[in-house]
């Protein structure tokens, strides 16, 4: 991988613009040195699995409504990561197949790797100004992984950049966090701040979010080139549970067994309970002061956890609620 790309990778580190995702520093330059991941590797092969289920609602029409809860639509039915290392086996078993015995490993956001620098070098698109690998002909709501072999093939060439004068990700994100084209400070992430935050959301972005309660897509809503977007013909990433237009209400009355039975297998079940408690309360205190809304909080407004109760006293206020 070129010199360009560790610099920057260690540049963003250097900046703090990883937050407490403490093991992006722990792997440092080996994100970008697949060889020094996997001994003997010469070949990347870098794939893209499209994942928006066509018959999912309109994205538009749920963040326009603020008693939906927006969920990234990645993370409407079933946890990618095993169905896109399904494919990947099936790929290795083909070129086992085709070629003989072979060494490999597969990866889909399992590993240290730079994904999306992989993926722009091998030809699949160019890396956007709002850090996500683009496909002019598939836009860019679709996963990515990964096959390192030791069987040495033909390199492709990577595509052009055709983001040209085009800022639109970055005006769109609710919380500035694209701060330059090509650099993403994950503190204001909303998609850091629902998933892999831990703890208390920092209140200046609270009220930013909006309803958004596990990740956000609307970098990629703006972007001209997803008006190719391919919709996934993959039954494992239907939505689930009608998590497409669930309302923020209905989803904060789950308890921990509802939970863990409804998100079983799905992306969003890895943050727990509490953290979903916490994100829902924060959609609760930006949504209109509806009675099923000022309901909802009241009942959760002695929760065991004190996280949850900050959460919810802050949305309480929000709603004039003391």
């Amino acid at each position: 991988m070129p010199e360009s790309v560790e610099q920057s990778l260690l540049d963003w580190l250097a900046a703090g613009f990883h937050g407490e995702m403490d093991y992006m520093a722990r792997h440092g330059v080996l994100r970008a040195r697949p060889a020094e991941l996997v001994p003997g590797a010469l070949t990347v092969i870098s794939v893209r699995l499209p994942y928006r289920d066509p018959a999912a609602a309109d994205m538009h029409a749920v963040l326009a409504d603020g008693e939906k809860a927006a969920i990234a639509r990645y993370a409407l039915g079933r946890d990618y990561h095993k169905t896109l290392r399904n494919r990947l086996q099936k790929l290795a078993d083909r070129l086992v197949a085709a070629v003989g015995p072979v060494g490999y490993r597969v990866f889909t956001d399992s590993a240290p790797l730079m994904e999306v620098a992989l993926a722009s070098q091998s030809g699949l698109g160019w890396r956007g100004k709002h850090t996500l690998l683009i496909q002019r002909d598939e836009g860019s709501f679709f996963f990515l992984g990964e096959l390192l072999t030791d069987l040495p093939l033909p390199l492709d060439a990577p595509t052009d950049a055709h983001c040209g004068r085009c800022t639109r990700c970055l005006d769109a994100c609710p919380t500035q966090a694209i701060v330059a084209p090509y650099q993403l400070d994950a503190r204001r992430c909303i998609s850091y701040l629902t998933i892999e935050l831990a703890g208390s959301i920092p209140e200046p972005l609270r009220a930013l979010i909006g309803n958004r309660v596990y990740g956000c897509d609307d970098c990629q809503l703006v972007c001209p080139w997803n008006r190719f977007a391919v919709p996934t013909s993959e039954a494992d990433f239907a939505v689930r549970h009608g998590l497409d237009h669930a309302s923020l209400a209905s989803l904060f009355a789950w308890e921990a067994s509802d939970f863990t039975q409804r998100m079983a297998g799905s992306p969003i079940y890895r943050i727990g309970h509490e953290r979903w408690l916490r994100n829902l309360a924060v959609g609760l205190g930006n949504a209109p002061a509806t009675p099923a809304v000022l309901a909802a909080l009241l009942a959760r407004r002695d929760h065991p956890s004190a996280l949850v109760r900050e959460h919810v006293g802050w949305a309480l206020a929000r709603q004039g609620v003391i």
